[in-house]
């Protein structure tokens, strides 16, 4: 059973027009009976050279006016997305998600979610439906997530957070995202109304939220998928974000598992040959979820970068605030294997290139990745 959930701000495309090229067909069957006319000896219609070369000059005009449509069909037809698309026929491209490189029917609305994860928020709801689950650095040395769905919707996702400042540098590259938070602080709630781009979720104003039964407030807040998404109709689609799906690179090391963290806060990722797999660790206990067993994720990165401080107090305090911008070192892992990549994400509405020590681009494993930001 669940409640209604109260939260309060404490705690918490357009398509381009294509011009269309209508035919008149009056105009044509004018010049044709004008035709028939002179070939009747009708009066009044001229010599017959001339009426010749006035119906060569419609003739002309049309072929030119159907070829003209037909290339700017063409020019439109090509201006689908470049990296996911989609075959109807044998020996053309499975259209895959720009996410996780999986096949899909479509590219669907990008949903993201902030989800808590100190121990009491444990374990999380519906995280093995994401595409991406960030890892980001918070307060007090801990960690939350930050999922992002777009392929696959569970039902229930949750216990649903807090936004930070950096959330909003992040989210930019998915264009405009749907993002859903329990809210913020008195300073930076507002900030996000004013300048985010995104289709604001925030559970203060929207419909979908609900109080679990189960645990102790405030990590009992969960958000209906479904209703979250009948309120994002302007949300972006996926897209490229520089990820980059594929065989391995050349140059990866064997690696049965990998480490990394924050200040009060720890993940190890263990390799499963059986599974395929990286299995997550947190805080070194198994990190699993209420539906489908073990946190588990195709790839893995950890980016090193720059983790200043924010803007805005928590608790009293300047929380971090990891830069998802610039570049830096980052390790890969797939398949059994480890990479040290570099990074480089130029602006916030782009994406982020990972590429090989020999400059060629960074292939992840189709499924699921798993991104921390950590510190340099």
């Amino acid at each position: 059973m669940a409640c209604a959930a109260g939260v309060t701000n404490g705690w918490h495309d357009r398509p381009f027009g294509t011009g269309v090229i209508r035919f008149t067909p009056g105009t044509m069957v004018t010049e044709e009976v004008r035709a028939a006319d002179f070939a009747r000896g009708a009066p009044g219609r001229g010599s017959h050279g001339a009426m010749w070369a006035r119906h060569k000059s419609v003739i002309i005009v049309a072929a030119v006016v159907v070829l003209a449509g037909l290339v700017a069909g063409a020019l439109l037809t090509l201006r689908g997305g470049e990296q996911a698309k989609e075959a109807s026929a044998p020996g053309r491209t499975q259209l895959v998600s720009p996410f996780t490189g999986d096949p899909v029917s479509s590219l669907n609305r990008v949903l993201a979610v902030k989800v808590d994860n100190i121990v009491f928020a444990r374990p999380q709801t519906g995280f093995t439906h994401a595409d991406i689950v960030y890892v980001l650095p918070v307060e007090g040395g801990l960690s939350r997530f930050l999922a992002v769905f777009s392929s696959d919707y569970p039902r229930v996702i949750g216990p649903v957070r807090s936004a930070r400042e950096d959330d909003l540098q992040l989210l930019r590259q998915f264009g405009r995202p749907a993002f859903a938070y329990s809210g913020a602080t008195p300073r930076l709630l507002p900030y996000i109304h004013r300048t985010a781009r995104i289709v604001n979720l925030y559970a203060g104003t929207v419909r979908g939220y609900y109080r679990g039964l189960n645990r102790i407030a405030p990590y009992n807040l969960y958000a209906h998928s479904k209703q979250l998404l009948a309120q994002s109709a302007r949300a972006s689609k996926a897209r490229d974000i520089g990820f980059r799906f594929g065989p391995p690179a050349p140059g990866g090391k064997p690696a049965r598992s990998a480490s990394v963290s924050y200040p009060a806060a720890s993940f190890r990722f263990s390799w499963s040959a059986a599974k395929g797999r990286w299995l997550v660790w947190m805080d070194g206990a198994r990190a699993k979820t209420t539906d489908n067993g073990r946190l588990a994720p195709a790839t893995v990165v950890i980016q090193h970068t720059t983790v200043r401080t924010s803007r805005f107090l928590e608790y009293g305090s300047r929380p971090p605030y990891a830069e998802s911008t610039g570049s830096g070192t980052a390790l890969v892992l797939r398949d059994g294997k480890e990479w040290r990549v570099h990074w480089s994400r130029p602006a916030a509405n782009r994406g982020t290139t990972f590429t090989t020590a020999s400059g060629q681009r960074m292939t992840f494993a189709r499924g699921q990745v798993m991104l921390v930001l950590a510190y340099r």
